[in-house]
């Protein structure tokens, strides 16, 4: 796949990784973030930075989850990208910390590899026009 602006300079949506890292080998860790940077390079997204939660918690607060909002607070954040739901926590702490991310105006990336190899992804409540981070091209 060509990428739409292969003979432009530009720089497309910014969005800021989140990994949930606990007990997790530091080759893993280490394609984990590779995914996501190739993932965004794909997509024409701006990869930022990435949080990263070492501790398994059962809090919807973290240090990482914190830095993480606080980027989302920045004027040219767009949105936030994990390889799937669950680095955000388990369930009951993964709903609550997208439901923070959502009341940004952030839209939420989880790419995922179905059995059939081909890659899709999720992003729930894009940025509006109303949104202040709305991106336009």
């Amino acid at each position: 796949m060509e990428l739409l602006t292969e003979r432009l300079p530009v720089n497309g949506p910014v969005v800021y990784g989140f990994l949930r890292l606990a007990g997790v080998s530091v080759a893993r860790q280490t394609a984990l973030r590779a995914s996501l940077a190739e993932y965004c390079r794909i997509h024409e997204l701006r990869l930022s930075g990435v949080f990263k939660d070492r501790r398994a918690t059962a809090q919807p607060t973290s240090t990482a989850f914190t830095g993480l909002l606080d980027a989302l607070a920045l004027p040219d954040a767009y949105g936030v990208i994990a390889p799937s739901l669950s680095h955000l926590g388990p369930k009951h702490l993964a709903t609550e910390r997208t439901r923070r991310i959502e009341a940004t105006g952030a839209a939420c990336y989880w790419p995922a590899v179905p059995a059939s190899g081909t890659s899709t992804y999720l992003v729930t409540r894009p940025p509006t026009a109303a949104s202040p981070h709305h991106f336009s091209s």
